[in-house]
């Protein structure tokens, strides 16, 4: 069962400014839209579906709906 990937605003404009932003975007689709939960990803504030993961050397934040089978990427943190 695969999670359809959706960025938030502020986390899509900083995707926009990656290098690499394509590669990134089907690593996430990889790795957290197969298994959101799974990834060496960490609830946070002990939240189940408030979730954050390093893909590709990026810090996500993001939620997960399993209701509709979505992650949304609330923020991104890449590398400099």
């Amino acid at each position: 069962m695969s999670f359809r990937i959706s960025f938030a605003p502020p986390a899509d404009d900083t995707l926009a400014k990656m290098r690499g932003g394509e590669s990134f975007r089907d690593e996430m689709a990889r790795t957290l839209g197969e298994e959101p939960y799974g990834h060496a990803s960490s609830a946070v504030k002990s939240e189940r579906d408030r979730r954050e993961a390093t893909v590709s050397g990026a810090i996500v934040l993001y939620y997960v709906s399993r209701s509709v089978l979505t992650v949304t990427v609330v923020r991104l943190v890449p590398l400099p």
